[in-house]
């Protein structure tokens, strides 16, 4: 078990109570998931599920989803919660399904944990896993350079849309669209709307 599993699984009801209903969920984020939902074609991974909220609202929108975390107390939780749904214990950076199985991959603050080093092994994961033009919405904390802090769960990252786009890029990537959000007493946010090159 990892540090950032081992952290999770210690905290896990303490973040189901918190964030784990869409209830919780900031009205642009849902609105910028759903947009992208509705242009998805084909199976979605919900890459980092949590307690599975995300990959519930996508399955309920009439995606075929599955949900895969590295917390087995979120994925138990998911299971119970969210019945008929598929959820599995796996990394991020060890997707478990064939190479070009799905339309679109939802990685929602799923790659916070991963230091400029290790980014590229997620993202270059979730390439493999999109069909070519397949697409991948990613969610991330903002800041002027790849820079770490102090998570309430375990420590993170933020970086620039600028620094992030060129991983990216390396992993195989083209960025259809960037969005930042700022809100007083919250860090900043930014998500990346990207494409699978052919």
């Amino acid at each position: 078990m990892t540090s950032t599993t081992a952290a999770y699984e210690a905290r896990a009801q303490e973040y189901i109570d918190a964030l784990g209903t869409m209830d919780a969920v900031h009205p642009v984020d849902r609105a910028i998931v759903d947009a992208w939902a509705d242009e998805v074609s084909g199976p979605v991974l919900d890459a980092g599920c949590g307690p599975g909220q995300w990959t519930a609202h996508l399955a309920g929108r009439g995606l075929d989803v599955r949900g895969i975390d590295l917390a087995p107390r979120f994925v138990e939780h998911a299971r119970a919660t969210h019945p008929g749904i598929r959820f599995e214990v796996a990394s991020i950076d060890e997707l478990p399904d064939a190479d070009a199985l799905f339309g679109g991959v939802l990685a929602w603050f799923s790659t916070i944990h991963h230091s400029p080093d290790r980014i590229g092994v997620a993202l270059r994961g979730c390439a493999r896993a999109l069909r070519p033009g397949g697409e991948l919405l990613l969610g991330f904390f903002v800041g002027a350079a790849p820079e770490p802090f102090d998570h309430a769960v375990t420590r993170a990252w933020r970086w620039p849309v600028a620094e992030l786009t060129r991983e990216l890029d390396a992993a195989g990537f083209d960025v259809l669209e960037a969005q930042t959000r700022e809100t007083r007493g919250a860090r900043p946010v930014g998500s990346l709307r990207c494409e699978r090159r052919v």
